[in-house]
């Protein structure tokens, strides 16, 4: 064992490095994050609105009155699509609302039905039988609740962290109506006084990370686009009512990480076995299946080809340790992390971070093909 210490040391240790480093990054931004919401969402709101300020400042206005403009129209923007999705899911759920009391009278009328005809059967059964089938009741009923007021309570927090987020999003309007003004003069103290280290690794994260996380979100909103698209054919196919609300909070559910369409597709298809509507069911089934295999099948190719990284495996190792270690949010940065793994990868940083011992390997594992084959490509070029 002596001997492969003594080869390795030095690679476990860059390793080791890199990985610490990443995770104190990650570590620092989270705390930061929670410490200072409003300044980081900032950048998002300037992010959307800066193009426009841009525009009017080329047309001869001010910067103050651009920026101020910009921010008017991105707030008439945001209230246009909020005020017309919740019209649209509101009219719509009301009349879910309406029938409730309908829905609830046809479970239990089934309920009762059931109980009629089994009772003759169960009173057939053994006795221990018997017992043993309401033990095993009791206990789904318990897991049940349990579940209900997990859920309830991930509803409440969900609601308060929704609050939370919508008041430091307001703050960060204001911060990036100011940013957007003052953008010149933060830009020449970046210039002067950054050190060029911090130069470098921002010109890298600029050129190479930023452009591939954006395709990245770019490739989400497609998948999240086609199993809106295909879930709401889907529900007019089989003429569902309120099939435009219930496509929406598919597609939102399909947003969130290990959830999608089947958490609502299939509790309304177990209702629907329930009350008797067996076609109706087999038909959601169906639907929600198409969406989920077409997903599937999409997203490596969609997301591959946005991050460069098409092992569907790799993604999704890197996504169980991230949510292992940094909960959701670690779920949600896994893409990033794969992004800057790869950039790094392809121009050569991590070749020139870790060390190998050269004798152990007929080629070093972070030989950078790419780069060789567009040598070999420019060679080519200037052949003919």
């Amino acid at each position: 064992m002596l001997p492969l210490y003594k080869k390795y040391w030095r690679t476990v240790f860059d390793i080791g490095l890199i990985v610490l480093t990443v995770y104190l990054i990650m570590f620092v931004s989270s705390k930061l994050y929670q410490l200072a919401a409003p300044v980081f969402l900032s950048f998002v709101v300037f992010w959307c609105i800066e193009p426009a300020a841009r525009y009017f400042h080329r047309k001869g206005m001010k910067k103050p009155f651009a920026s101020a403009l910009s921010v008017l129209l991105f707030i008439i923007l945001l209230l246009a699509i909020f005020f017309g999705l919740g019209l649209i899911l509101v009219t719509q759920f009301t009349k879910v609302a309406q029938n409730l009391p309908h829905y609830t009278q046809i479970i239990q009328t089934e309920f009762t039905r059931f109980l009629h005809l089994s009772q003759d059967k169960i009173a057939a059964l053994p006795s221990g039988v018997t017992e043993r089938v309401n033990e095993y009741f009791a206990t789904a009923t318990t897991i049940a609740t349990k579940w209900a007021q997990l859920g309830l309570s991930f509803f409440i927090q969900f609601l308060s962290s929704f609050t939370v987020f919508m008041g430091n999003f307001a703050v960060a309007i204001i911060l990036a109506f100011f940013l957007s003004m003052e953008i010149n003069l933060w830009k020449g103290i970046a210039r002067s006084k950054t050190p060029k280290t911090l130069k470098t690794a921002y010109l890298f994260l600029k050129n190479h990370v930023l452009k591939a996380i954006s395709a990245f979100l770019k490739a989400q909103a497609l998948l999240v686009g086609i199993t809106f698209i295909l879930v709401f054919i889907g529900l007019l196919i089989l003429q569902v009512d309120n099939a435009l609300s219930l496509a929406l909070v598919a597609a939102l559910f399909d947003i969130l990480p290990l959830l999608g369409v089947p958490v609502i597709f299939i509790p309304w298809a177990v209702y629907l076995f329930i009350t008797g509507n067996t076609g109706l069911a087999i038909g959601l089934l169906i639907v929600m299946a198409v969406a989920v295999i077409v997903r599937q099948l999409a997203e490596p190719k969609i997301t591959g080809n946005s991050i460069g990284v098409s092992s569907a495996y790799l993604m999704l190792s890197f996504a169980i340790i991230s949510l292992s270690i940094f909960g959701l949010a670690g779920l949600i940065l896994s893409p990033i992390l794969i992004i800057l793994l790869k950039e790094l990868w392809q121009q050569g940083y991590l070749q020139q971070w870790i060390r190998f011992p050269t004798e152990e390997f007929d080629e070093l594992p972070f030989i950078v093909k790419i780069q060789e084959e567009n040598r070999e490509t420019a060679r080519g070029a200037e052949e003919n």
